[in-house]
């Protein structure tokens, strides 16, 4: 049963976690601050370190994990809060327990992310649910009553690189029904296909991904397409050099065309045989697996899947062998805005993880 310390400021209670907007004040149970740059706590995907004691990331799916001991635990995170209004939601997830999704309420957030545990080892993942356009969160530490070291990290690794549907945008209807809220509050990045596909193959996940981008065009006015943007940390605003060397995934999958829509074919084509020669050129030694939108219509669908079939033939006939193809079995539109919802998403890793399995032989 989750415990309430007596606290100076403002709590809200969610179902197994508190969060705190202030530091005011002393908890019931004494624990012990652990600062971000413990070596004991492992970070996946994008991350700027520039400030080693608060590490600061814009992606979605840029996720954190950590082992304690004790019946709960506390994590300190930095919203941005861009705009002064705009709050990101995290994913907590305890265990082989069922996540729980919390939105942030201030600058500093204190949340108790577990209370009521049994008194032994835990280990805890916080994911990044919204994307970079909602805001930085910078991760501070975790307040337990001891840390521990971690597995090494798993050693397959998979790199996702898409739109909207990549970043799990409009799947999400716990908080709030579709049309309602700010446009951000059904993002779940961490229930995406991608973090399902590889928590299915016990690999690391990395989402380079930003809704509403395409390869030669994007919605929305956002001036940047992804073949500008891949190199960089805050892809939405194509800021701060990524080193490349920090992650070399084993198998890179590619969802865009959506937004593109139906363009000029010789355009489009020679667009994304470029993107995969940069991809190729970064990470020389992956499997680059083009997937077609698994939300595109009938109009779209079967343009798309003619693209993709010229650009993967393309690029096997000039000697790269490892580039794949994998057209999705249906639509998935059932969530807002015509994106994959929750159970769609999870339909959509299932799929992506037998292809992968195939490829790879895992």
């Amino acid at each position: 049963m989750n415990t309430l310390w007596m606290i100076f400021g403002k709590c809200f209670c969610l179902p197994l976690i508190w969060i705190c907007t202030t530091f005011a004040g002393q908890p019931a149970h004494p624990f012990k601050l652990f600062k971000a740059n413990n070596p004991d706590i492992q970070y996946y995907g994008r991350i700027d370190f520039s400030d080693p004691l608060r590490p600061r990331f814009w992606s979605p799916g840029v996720y954190i994990k950590a082992k304690f001991k004790g019946t709960s635990c506390e994590v300190i995170i930095n919203d941005e809060v861009k705009d002064g209004n705009t709050h990101n939601y995290i994913e907590i997830a305890i265990d082989d327990q069922p996540p729980i999704r919390v939105q942030t309420t201030s600058k500093v957030n204190v949340i108790k992310a577990a209370s009521g545990l049994p008194d032994t080892e835990h280990v805890i993942t916080i994911c990044k649910d919204t994307e970079s356009g909602i805001g930085y969160l910078e991760f501070t530490g975790i307040k337990c009553d001891a840390l521990l070291p971690l597995p090494p990290k798993p050693g397959r690794k998979v790199e996702y690189i898409g739109d909207s549907i990549t970043t799990g945008t409009g799947m999400d209807l716990s908080r709030r029904p579709c049309d309602s809220g700010a446009w951000y509050d059904q993002h779940n990045a961490y229930m995406s296909y991608g973090p399902r596909t590889s928590r299915m193959l016990n690999a690391q996940w990395q989402l380079t991904a930003v809704a509403g981008i395409g390869i030669t065009y994007s919605c929305c006015n956002m001036g940047i397409v992804m073949p500008r943007v891949f190199d960089k940390v805050l892809l939405r605003d194509n800021k701060i050099k990524w080193d490349f060397s920090r992650y070399q995934p084993d198998v890179v999958t590619i969802c865009l065309g959506q937004n593109d829509g139906a363009r000029d074919s010789v355009q489009f084509c020679n667009a994304y045989m470029r993107f995969i020669d940069t991809v190729r050129t970064v990470y020389p030694k992956a499997d680059i697996i083009c997937l077609s939108s698994p939300m595109a219509n009938e109009k779209l669908s079967p343009v798309l899947k003619r693209y993709l079939n010229a650009v993967v033939d393309g690029e096997n006939a000039r000697g790269d062998k490892r580039v794949y193809k994998y057209f999705f079995s249906k639509r998935y539109f059932h969530g807002c805005g015509g994106h994959p919802d929750m159970a769609e998403q999870g339909q959509i890793a299932g799929e992506l993880t037998a292809y992968i399995k195939k490829v790879e032989n895992w």
